[in-house]
């Protein structure tokens, strides 16, 4: 059984498809290989139209805690696909499934793997996602070290990214993944958007799977973005803007856009942002969900 996840295009690696290959081989010792013919789908939101082309030599795929998103829905679930569960309620909604399929993303299963080093470095930290990393990291870095806070970049080396999180007392989180750790460790964090291109539908999905709501902080684009990620390309886009921060951003110089409002922005989510963390209770009663349903993947009868 291999291992899919998504991997981009630019070869740049991402903190939440990289956690595939770093995390399931050591819940599950001995249990893949490349033999495309059965493939386990993991953590990302894959589950959309595009699936059954990326994975056409699979005879046989197993879902685990995957999310739906991007893309066209699905119209149907080929009859090759055993699924597991899903990220959460949305998703399961999504593909018909029944209700108990949605348990939450396997991702807070690196408490199993990763113990935190315990020593806080800084208050706060920020983990943008990887599309804002790779066009605005030198700014992001700027603006963190500006506010005092740390910068987490998508692109470390997985136990990179765990232990910064684990560094800090709340993670400011456009990268989802970044946030699904944060809980998983038991670091409090609040979800971030800077830009339209911020799926907020899986968003939801998880958070309804751990009970806590999805309340996001947002900054405004930062000019060194594409024009597709600044909003700033379509009518539909330049409406987000108008809808979420007003008409006078429009109707002012796209390149007025600068990046010290992103520091002062920063700075007021951390003194009057409300950071988030799921029960100890619900995460502990997740995470067991979750290997109750990892374990039963051993047995091949029950796929």
């Amino acid at each position: 059984m291999k291992i899919f996840y998504y991997q981009r295009r630019d070869g740049q690696p991402n903190f939440g498809d990289e956690l595939n290959r770093w995390l399931w081989p050591q819940l599950l010792p001995n249990f893949f290989d490349d033999d495309e013919s059965t493939q386990f789908i993991g953590t990302g939101t894959l589950l959309n139209h595009r699936l059954p082309e990326r994975t056409a030599h699979a005879q046989r795929l197993i879902i685990f805690s995957s999310g739906a998103g991007y893309e066209q829905p699905l119209t149907e679930i080929p009859p090759h696909w055993h699924i597991a569960c899903v990220r959460g309620p949305l998703s399961a909604r999504r593909l018909k499934l029944p209700r108990q399929k949605a348990i939450t993303d396997g991702g807070i299963l690196v408490r199993r793997c990763f113990s935190p080093i315990g020593k806080k470095v800084f208050s706060h930290g920020f983990m943008p996602h990887i599309h804002h990393a790779n066009f605005a990291d030198g700014i992001w870095k700027s603006r963190c070290e500006e506010v005092g806070i740390g910068y987490i970049d998508p692109r470390w080396p997985i136990e990179q990214v765990l232990e910064a999180i684990s560094c800090i007392d709340v993670l400011l989180a456009e990268a989802m993944h970044g946030a699904i750790v944060a809980d998983a460790l038991r670091t409090a964090w609040i979800p971030m958007i800077t830009s339209p291109r911020i799926l907020s539908f899986k968003w939801q999905d998880w958070c309804a799977s751990i009970a806590v709501p999805y309340r996001p902080q947002r900054l405004l684009p930062l000019p060194d973005y594409p024009n597709y990620a600044r909003g700033l390309r379509s009518s539909l886009q330049a409406g987000w803007l108008r809808a979420k921060w007003g008409q006078q951003i429009l109707s002012s110089q796209p390149t007025k856009l600068l990046s010290p409002s992103a520091a002062d922005t920063l700075a007021r989510v951390i003194k009057h942002g409300r950071p988030v963390l799921s029960t100890d209770n619900t995460i502990e009663r997740l995470t067991m969900k979750l290997e109750e349903a990892l374990s039963s993947l051993k047995q091949p009868i029950a796929w």
